[in-house]
């Protein structure tokens, strides 16, 4: 696959996610050209990119011959047949995470794009925030030995209900933060051999799961990732623990607040955490424990990845086959919390 720069990009939805993630970071991304934003808010987009085309819906911008990249940043439910258009339409497709409302809807848009001979990715932007690239700097090293414990947090403080799609039925935490911690801990650790998952409804009349501890078994380790929406000491990001080294780190990466404060992506500073996590190894029958410098959160790195897979030059930074991975592991979340056990992969 093989074209000519820059590529011209449509995004389908200018909601939280896409005025706040993939339009600053498209329009940052040398190569690349916010073209076309799908939206019914005209006024709202040329606020932001008065040089961007507004359509007022998908058809319109898939009609448009000059579009090569469509970033689908729309509720979960569309994800599948907005993609499935766009694919019909000669187009190569983005979608944000989750891939799909269900599994079997992943897997047939997988085909579909393979069919098609089209690129298809998957938004799993966490693959570049500060923490996590430290935390596999330090594994790939060697210093905190062989992991053993692997705790991984997204905790909030969000008791109320609000009127928005990710709180309906259907919907909830496990679909909307899950995808970033399973696919951590796969990108980590490969896939485990059983999985147990725990979901609950925790606030007042909440419609959806606001709450999951999710415990991913391996022969030796043990991957637990968790999500509430109830937690008043919500700063808890990761508890890493090896043969060697323990690594804990509060505070999330620092680049979605950034983004939300109309920060440029790649200016300078960008990505930089100044809350540092905290390494302790063994020292003597003690511990001694210092800060660990992390390694900059770079979201940009996804999108010019995407250039240069278009382009020939690079491969998919998320291909179908690992969204699916994630996919098929929150498949197996919800039945295994269905059936109140641990299921086998």
């Amino acid at each position: 696959m093989s074209s000519p720069l820059p590529f011209h990009v449509a995004l389908v939805g200018y909601g939280f996610v896409g005025k706040t993630f993939h339009a600053p970071l498209i329009a940052a991304t040398p190569g690349l050209v916010l073209h076309t934003v799908v939206s019914s808010d005209p006024a709202k987009v040329l606020a932001d990119h008065p040089a961007a085309r507004v359509a007022p819906d998908l058809t319109a911008a898939l009609a448009d011959p000059a579009v090569d990249l469509v970033v689908i940043a729309t509720p979960d439910p569309l994800h599948a047949s907005q993609a499935h258009a766009a694919l019909d339409a000669g187009k190569s497709v983005v979608i944000d995470k989750p891939f799909a409302a269900t599994l079997d809807q992943a897997r047939a848009v997988a085909d579909h794009a393979r069919r098609a001979g089209k690129l298809l990715s998957v938004f799993h932007n966490r693959r570049w925030d500060s923490d996590f690239l430290t935390l596999k700097a330090l594994i790939a090293d060697g210093t905190l030995g062989e992991i053993v414990q692997y705790e991984s947090h997204f905790d909030r403080f969000r008791p109320l209900v609000r009127d928005r799609w990710r709180e309906k039925p259907g919907a909830g935490a496990l679909l909307d933060l899950g995808p970033h911690l399973i696919d951590q801990a796969l990108q980590l650790f490969g896939p485990p051999t059983a999985l147990y998952a725990d979901l609950a409804v925790q606030k007042d009349g909440g419609l959806a799961p606001d709450y999951f501890h999710l415990v991913l078994r391996y022969p030796r380790r043990r991957v637990l990732l968790h999500a509430s929406q109830m937690t008043i000491a919500s700063d808890l990001r990761l508890a890493v623990h090896g043969t060697k080294g323990s690594f804990v780190k509060s505070g999330l990466d620092p680049q979605e607040n950034a983004l939300k404060a109309g920060g440029v992506p790649g200016a300078e500073g960008w990505g930089v955490d100044p809350r540092p996590g905290t390494l302790t190894v063994a020292d003597g029958e003690g511990a001694a424990s210092r800060p660990v410098e992390g390694v900059p959160g770079d979201y940009l790195a996804y999108y010019a990845a995407i250039r240069d897979a278009l382009s020939g030059h690079g491969p998919n930074p998320v291909p179908p086959k690992e969204a699916l991975a994630v996919m098929a592991l929150i498949d197996l979340a919800q039945r295994s919390a269905a059936e109140g056990r641990e299921l086998s992969l």
